[in-house]
């Protein structure tokens, strides 16, 4: 396993600036936010022309992409044009988000197994985030959606088990199919806290993925508006150095 900084981390700043910012927090891989309705980095952006943003990547920062993570549903062509920039970044995952609640079980078993088929061609894998809201809000329909779509997986998030609807239920069974993982602090209450002060069990999750044969990264994934900026540096440097402890 190894550490990742998302740059949703810095959203509200241009990419650029986020990747300065990363580094000077002594991460060396990141985990690249697509967000079309933000002004951080727009998948339209990297649709329009893989090939220059690849170079763009190349130009501004040495830090090693490791995963793209889509904010928004995209059409299957945006999908394709997002593969072939990860094929030039030699990134092999994308997250996408599962579909909203209410969506038709079987409506989002095709969508998820033609996007898997698109994945498939450029020797990406496909993970659907665990989130509220979404159908993999329910552990048990998460893992159901695995099952139903071959090389399908899951991009684990904690904390929306930890804070969701779900939280007094187990949700063990989501780590064989564990692809993609965002860490941050979280409680029952509040979706992020200040480091120390949730009830995010890291040595467990680290020792569950470790024994399920995870050997991918764990993306450190702050939301802005959710802390106080100023204090964004600190959580971010201590929630890197917690994480190496346990690897």
């Amino acid at each position: 396993m190894f550490i990742a900084a998302s740059t949703r981390c810095f959203e509200e700043k241009r990419f650029e600036d986020a990747c300065r910012e990363i580094v000077d927090l002594e991460y060396d891989k990141i985990d690249i936010w697509l967000d079309e309705s933000g002004n951080h980095l727009k998948p339209s952006e990297v649709v329009a022309s893989p090939e220059d943003f690849v170079t763009r990547v190349h130009d501004i920062t040495r830090l090693t992409p490791v995963a793209l993570t889509l904010a928004h549903d995209v059409d299957p062509e945006s999908l394709a044009a997002l593969c072939e920039a990860c094929k030039l970044l030699k990134v092999a995952q994308i997250t996408v988000p599962a579909a909203p609640l209410g969506t038709p079980f079987n409506s989002e078993i095709d969508r998820l197994k033609e996007f898997v088929a698109i994945c498939n061609e450029s020797g990406v894998r496909l993970s659907i985030r665990t989130e509220i809201g979404h159908l993999t809000e329910d552990p048990h329909t998460a893992v159901e959606l695995c099952q139903s779509v071959r090389g399908l997986g899951l991009s684990l998030d904690p904390s929306h088990y930890i804070t969701g609807p779900y939280r007094n239920q187990s949700w063990e069974q989501v780590y064989p199919y564990v692809f993609h993982t965002f860490l941050r602090d979280s409680s029952a209450t509040e979706l992020q806290v200040q480091l120390g002060l949730g009830d995010v069990d890291y040595a467990h999750i680290l020792k569950v993925l470790e024994r399920e044969g995870y050997r991918r990264a764990l993306s450190v994934d702050f939301f802005p508006a959710k802390m106080d900026l100023e204090n964004r540096p600190l959580e971010m440097r201590k929630l890197r150095l917690l994480l190496e402890t346990h690897l």
